[in-house]
């Protein structure tokens, strides 16, 4: 039997009201009273409906995530790491798939807002002018998750591009490599494009070695089909790479893939490095070196970002998670 919230304050011998506040946390009743409608809810197994109790506190207890993607160990660890973050403060979530389509983009807005949802996390994508205008319409609080906005003033959790690249080179580098070769995503992405290739430009520099256009493979995008391409470029215009660089796991395992194709040990002829750290990463043969971003942290951290902001109607810092390198087996240091 499905009790209603009538059927608990007839037990409990209070009204509707009474635990209406209760449930809301709010005021009017004493404890005794707070402790016996409790006890009754507990008993009946009484579950509030979310949608009366967004009637009277305004909030809907949900949050709405849009994502270009759904595949992927990628949107994977992020979601689970929002929801996470989202039951532990009583939130559900409600997931949109953009496929990086504007009309599509706005489509899922228009919708989280008839959703009444109480805030947004915006990932992976360019935040524009028209969500963005149309989210202050809206009037809920917003994150950006695995991306950030140069333009607008909008709070975001992600790890520094520019910096991983940096370290995945230099980490190349010190194992002996100095004829470096990088597959990369399209250089007018900035979210994972241009940091990405800046990064890996600037320790080639550092560590005095030369940087030309034979250096560096631009695909575009970041999947397995690019990067086993990406690899057939390389081979053609640096036939003397020795170590490569993939701005993704994916374009690292289609780039290994090209090598096991033309005879090329991974990693006695050619060293490989990646980016992300999707379980995949050690799955391949052999299993891919990489640069960890820590989806599942980055997620509850967004989670939680969003929920404090939806409480205290205060803009939240923005923050930078650590990468790390994860050693394998597809690098090996140049004797």
């Amino acid at each position: 039997m499905a009790y209603t919230i009538k059927d608990v304050a007839k037990a409990a011998n209070v009204s509707i009201a009474t635990v209406s506040r209760i449930l809301n946390g709010q005021t009017g009743y004493s404890l005794k009273t707070k402790k016996k409608v409790l006890e009754i809810i507990e008993e009946m197994g009484y579950q509030p409906n979310a949608i009366a109790r967004g009637l009277i506190n305004k909030k809907t207890h949900t949050i709405g995530v849009l994502f270009p993607f759904l595949s992927g160990a990628l949107v994977t660890e992020l979601l689970r790491g929002i929801e996470k973050a989202a039951s532990a403060h009583g939130s559900s979530v409600i997931v949109s798939h953009t496929e990086s389509d504007e009309e599509k983009t706005m489509k899922y807005l228009q919708l989280l807002s008839e959703k009444r949802v109480d805030g947004i996390i915006f990932t992976s994508e360019v935040m524009t002018k028209q969500y963005y205008e149309f989210i202050k319409i809206m009037n809920v609080p917003i994150v950006l998750l695995s991306t950030k906005s140069e333009v607008f003033p909008i709070p975001y959790v992600k790890v520094d591009d520019f910096e991983a690249a940096y370290s995945a080179t230099e980490y190349l580098i010190k194992k002996g490599h100095t004829e470096i070769g990088m597959i990369s995503g399209p250089d007018t992405d900035m979210i994972a494009g241009k940091p990405r290739i800046e990064g890996f430009k600037k320790a080639l520099q550092d560590h005095q070695i030369s940087f030309d256009d034979k250096n560096i493979v631009i695909r575009e995008g970041f999947m397995f089909t690019e990067g086993k391409f990406g690899m057939l470029s390389m081979l053609d215009q640096k036939p003397d790479v020795t170590a490569i660089f993939a701005a993704s796991d994916e374009m690292a395992i289609g780039a290994m893939f090209t090598a096991y194709q033309f005879g090329i040990n991974v990693p006695d002829d050619i060293s490989i490095i990646g980016y992300d750290n999707i379980n995949i990463a050690s799955m391949s043969i052999p299993p891919l070196t990489t640069v960890q971003q820590p989806f599942m942290e980055m997620g509850e951290s967004a989670g939680h970002m969003l929920l404090e902001m939806m409480e205290t109607d205060q803009l939240s810092e923005s923050r930078i998670l650590k990468h790390s390198i994860v050693e394998r087996k597809s690098v090996k240091e140049k004797i």
